[in-house]
């Protein structure tokens, strides 16, 4: 018998002018749970789309228990025991957890299909891992954590032996992450092997027992997890050592350029953002920490403009300025580049060109027509600017990785010429090379005199990045702490306590 469940060898698929996997070899045990890293481009969604049937590789082999099995697509990916979770949930809304599990082969009955057995077959698998989901919940109702539940049950339900999870944690709480990791356990107990995707490299320690690296189509190495260090898998990743990985020239006492007092949402009930005072100095990255809830984006929204009744107040260089929404920050230099790129920045359909010029657009107008050429060659010194990889500036935004997205959206709110810039979670979802990027072009924009405000949730972005850091809790500041004096311990004692009536703004 084979010692692996799954084998995968000299894999090779081709686009026109790119060559994404380039003989890739990848092997996978039954009850193992094996992380696959790589930035993103280095084809790992290719090669388990090749798993799954949505691609035919053009050479290599593919070999389950031993035997060389033929995946012509994804039927035939299900009949040799392979689901894959895609990132992006596939589940139907408006129709029962039970009503999703079964879909397109629900039990019959003499009078069509057998509702009762088809919600008591789901409630049974539900039941298995104690996940406290109700089959005829409609799925509307359930969390993006309970949705992902019902995906792995889905899974299950095929009967499969090989499960794919492509970023499963990447909208979920922490909590909700550690009732995912004891479920993967409990399948990988069973014998199922999981292929694990994840930027989230923190994780790997905690649920992945080997490791493979792709780099730009390529096989780079498998490694056991537990004997390898953080830095080796990201110099695999990239090509390099990541001795400078964060370059930050600390900066201290350049003159304030921005000063909030006792901002507030102005909500009576369930307020996020209490008396909150802080200030920016020139060329300075200044963290905003705390724990997810504690009010940071709240608190940049209302500086904004985006708070309708808040109050406060701002000061610019020392003068006081009125802010009731957007335009009036934009009209005085501060940008923000939201948290959520999906939702509340980018326009997916739409090109590179249009992304990165929309919040400029009045500068290409000419006798009502828009200067193309001017707005071509504003795009173009943008996507050099920001190393943004793209085929062209018609290429649709949603066709970009993570990492080129973000810096699509930073490129079009540098377009406005802000000294203020904010970046609520500026690393999220992306690479470990794209964020080297993004932190290089943090510290090229201070030394410039641009002013960021930097929330961040991953420790070690701020601790590294930032010259100082204000912690927040349950929407009061409870500290501020200077670049030198920067931990985690230090972070996480002032992110779980309140505010003692006063900070020191440093």
């Amino acid at each position: 018998m084979s010692e692996y469940l799954l084998e995968m060898k000299n894999i090779c698929k081709s686009f026109p002018g790119v060559k994404a996997l380039q003989n890739v070899d990848f092997q996978l045990k039954a009850g193992e749970i094996h992380a696959l890293l790589g930035e993103n481009g280095a084809g790992k969604s290719t090669l388990i789309k090749v798993l799954g049937g949505i691609y035919i590789a053009e050479e290599g082999q593919i070999f389950i228990d031993g035997k060389q099995a033929a995946i012509t697509g994804v039927n035939s990916a299900r009949a040799n025991g392979i689901s894959i979770i895609h990132q992006e949930l596939v589940l139907v809304p408006y129709m029962t957890v039970a009503e999703n599990i079964f879909l397109g082969r629900e039990p019959m009955g003499s009078f069509g299909v057998n509702k009762s057995k088809m919600s008591a077959d789901a409630q049974k698998m539900l039941d298995r891992f104690d996940l406290g989901i109700d089959a005829d919940s409609l799925i509307a109702d359930l969390s993006i954590a309970q949705q992902q539940m019902v995906e792995i049950v889905k899974a299950i339900s095929f009967n499969c032996r090989i499960l794919v999870m492509d970023e499963p944690t990447s909208s979920i709480s922490d909590r909700e992450v550690t009732a995912l990791f004891e479920i993967m356990r409990n399948l990988a107990g069973q014998g199922v092997g999981i292929i694990y995707i994840s930027h989230k490299m923190s994780e790997l320690n905690e649920v992945c027992d080997r490791v493979t690296v792709l780099r730009d189509g390529c096989y780079v190495g498998t490694r056991v997890v537990a004997d390898t260090p953080r830095d080796e898998l990201i110099a695999m990743m990239v090509g390099r050592e990541l001795d400078q990985y964060y370059t930050r020239d600390h900066v201290e006492n350049t003159e304030v350029v921005l000063r909030c007092e006792n901002l507030s949402d102005g909500k009576k009930k369930r307020s996020r953002v209490k008396n909150v005072s802080f200030e920016v100095r020139k060329g300075e990255i200044v963290g905003f920490a705390g724990l997810v809830g504690a009010g940071r984006s709240e608190t940049m929204q209302c500086l904004f403009g985006l708070t309708p009744g808040s109050t406060g107040e701002v000061y610019l260089n020392g003068q006081k300025v009125n802010i009731r929404k957007a335009v009036d920050a934009m009209n005085l230099g501060i940008a923000m580049v939201p948290e959520n790129r999906k939702l509340e920045g980018l326009y997916h359909v739409q090109s590179v060109r249009f992304n990165s010029t929309i919040e400029v657009l009045e500068k290409f107008i000419n006798h009502l027509s828009v200067n193309g050429r001017r707005e071509e060659e504003i795009t173009q010194e943008f996507i050099d600017k920001m190393r943004t990889k793209t085929p062209s500036q018609e290429q649709r935004v949603a066709n970009l990785s993570g990492g080129n997205q973000q810096k699509v959206m930073i490129g079009r709110w540098l377009a406005t010429d802000p000294k203020i810039l904010i970046l609520d979670e500026p690393t999220r979802g992306v690479d470990v090379g794209a964020k080297a990027e993004i932190y290089e072009i943090m510290n090229d924009l201070t030394k410039q005199g641009v002013s960021i405000i930097m929330i961040s949730s991953e420790l070690p972005e701020i601790i590294n990045m930032a010259d100082r850091v204000y912690v927040m809790y349950e929407g009061r500041v409870t500290g501020c702490i200077p670049y030198q004096e920067i931990s985690q311990e230090a972070i996480m004692k002032l992110a779980t306590q309140e505010a003692s009536g006063g900070h020191d703004n440093g």
